[in-house]
């Protein structure tokens, strides 16, 4: 962020012979900022033009950063553009706002910030212009020696608990609550602290990890998109930071600014004095978002924001990790299935790998497809489909089943046997009949008549595992029970059937199959013995979903929506 000035060698003997600051030792002394003002005039210039001069120029030393210039903007000989895109944020000094240079010869981009509003610890250089480093840009300090105070390394419990400790917690939720645990430990005045991290997934934009003083315990909220839609998120400092607009830190019991977020009052009602929102950013750009509060007279010193600030770079690689786990899981089980992610993650991604296990398998098909695109049209025979997927997905999942993928307008479904072949033939059929009930009422929702599907059960051996080239693999089932399946949905749509299964996959209990003798099935050499069932009358209720419980965390994960019981204005402070 900052233009920096090259400390200068100090002369011979005990002191200095240079006007201004001389070298101080300040190690272990915590996070600090120290303003001074510099001697005669200070000239700043670029390839040769004069940018600035300037008798009121400052320098500011900041732990483990080097020294800045700063000059007052009425002291600049050149013009500035308005301000730019670029922000920065600073929990000390506030947001800076970057500028172009006009000069004669064209202009330079985003080279100087201004710190327009300042926090207290750095007000004196509040108006003041720093200038971006690079080659061409030099600052003439005149009789002025810059000598920056000896800060020593960053060191101390809570980095050792960082590189030590903390990389064997194994969850987000827990390495929250631990981390603010620390920073008590280490006197920092903290009432709560909140990680917001973006994540991949079709239903959730990411996991907001909440922890208070109060219970000592974190709270994980899980916001749907359409937060991105809400009033409570539009007005809330989590967009600011994370849309890369800087920071924010708000001293609550001391102003109330008309751009002030309205989760300030809610705050300041709890108890809090001091806020503070600034980015952790991942290492792919995603910017994330970390904020404290205090309830302390005083809020929060230097010493311990300089704490959190030096900290937060590894910080944000925790979460990274955890989120890239947590991704990782959840897209694998999007694209492939809970069983079969937790497969893959488990290790089994070599081609040929896999087991044998008895299971029913399930192929149910879309009847009509090609006639319902050319009524609805493409983008509205999409939606259909998503809802017929929908519906045959969640009813397998509540049967004990896992969809393995979707081919074409068809689902293809196994129910391991494990122990016990029959629940796992009455969960198919189970299945195939409630699909049926079930689509009517899709079929209603789209203004259609009705919808019908046709569905073969066959029950046995088959591999399950990955299959495919070296560059694309495909974790399916492999085996007779797969094949037959599918030909017996495509031999029931001859026969006027809905659901057709084979003579091994048809449960004990069930009393109501007709008989179709054997049947001679595509590729198949051995008739099989197979019967039609009746679809049920009514769908049963769907069970609750549990799918955003994503990954280990033992605490409950609330999905925010608008329409959500739960204040959506909560869980994005």
């Amino acid at each position: 962020m900052n233009a920096h000035i090259p400390p200068q060698p100090p002369a011979s003997g005990p002191h200095n012979s240079g006007s201004g600051p001389q070298r101080r030792s300040l190690q272990n002394r915590g996070y600090g900022i120290l303003v001074e003002p510099l001697r005669g005039e200070v000239q700043v210039r670029r390839n040769g033009c004069l940018l600035a001069k300037s008798t009121r120029a400052r320098v500011m030393y900041e732990t483990r950063l080097p020294p800045t210039i700063y000059i007052p903007r009425d002291d600049l000989t050149v013009d500035l553009s308005n301000k730019v895109g670029l922000q920065t944020f600073c929990p000390f000094k506030g947001t800076a706002f970057y500028h172009d240079l006009k000069l004669e010869d064209g202009r330079v981009d985003n080279a100087v910030w201004i710190y327009e509003n300042t926090l207290p610890e750095a007000a004196q250089i509040e108006g003041h212009v720093g200038f971006v480093s690079d080659p061409c840009t030099k600052i003439d300090l005149g009789e002025n020696l810059i000598a920056p105070p000896e800060y020593g390394n960053i060191s101390g419990p809570l980095i050792d608990w960082l590189l030590r400790e903390a990389a064997f917690l194994p969850t987000p939720a827990e390495f929250t609550q631990a981390f603010s645990e620390k920073l008590l430990e280490q006197g920092v005045h903290l009432s709560r602290l909140s990680v917001l991290a973006w994540s991949l997934h079709p239903q959730i934009a990411g996991k907001n990890f909440i922890w208070q003083r109060a219970t000592n315990e974190v709270t994980t909220y899980a916001p749907s998109y359409e937060i991105y839609e809400h009033p409570s998120y539009h007005a809330s400092p989590l967009r600011h930071v994370s849309r890369g607009r800087g920071g924010v830190r708000h001293r609550i019991d001391r102003q109330d600014s008309q751009d002030a977020f309205p989760i300030l009052s809610d705050l300041r009602a709890a108890g809090a004095t001091d806020y503070v929102a600034m980015p952790l950013p991942f290492s792919d750009g995603r910017i994330n978002v970390l904020t404290v509060a205090s309830d302390h007279p005083d809020g929060f010193s230097t010493a311990n924001l300089g704490l959190i600030f030096e900290c937060s770079a590894v910080v944000a690689r925790y979460y990274e990790v955890f989120m890239q786990r947590e991704n990782a899981q959840s897209l694998l089980e999007t694209y492939v299935g809970k069983r079969t992610g937790a497969r893959v993650l488990g290790g089994q991604i070599r081609r040929g790998e896999g087991d044998e296990i008895d299971a029913a398998i399930m192929f149910c098909d879309l009847r009509g497809s090609t006639l319902l695109e050319e009524q609805l049209g493409r983008r509205d025979y999409i939606k259909l489909l998503n809802g017929f997927f929908e519906t045959a997905s969640t009813i397998v999942h509540d049967n004990g089943g896992e969809v393995l993928k979707f081919i074409g307008d068809a689902v293809l479904a196994v129910f391991p046997a494990e122990a016990d072949g029959e629940e796992a033939r009455a969960q198919a059929l189970c299945s195939a009949r409630s699909i049926t009930p079930a689509i009517a009422e899709l079929a209603a929702e789209h203004g259609l008549p009705r919808l019908d599907c046709a569905s073969g059960i066959a029950f046995g051996t088959v591999t399950y595992g990955n299959v495919g080239s070296r560059e694309r693999l495909d974790f399916t089932v492999i085996g007779q029970a797969a094949n037959i399946a599918a030909r017996l949905g495509n031999h029931g749509k001859s026969l006027g059937h809905q659901i057709v299964v084979s003579q091994n996959s048809l449960p004990r209990a069930c009393q109501n199959a007709t008989p179709l003798g054997p049947l001679q099935l595509h590729n198949v050499s051995t008739p099989v013995e197979s019967y039609a069932v009746a679809p049920l009358r009514k769908a049963p209720t769907a069970k609750p979903q549990d799918t955003l419980q994503a990954g280990p965390p033992p605490v409950p994960v609330t999905v925010i929506t608008p329409n959500s019981a739960d204040n959506t204005a909560s869980p994005v402070k």
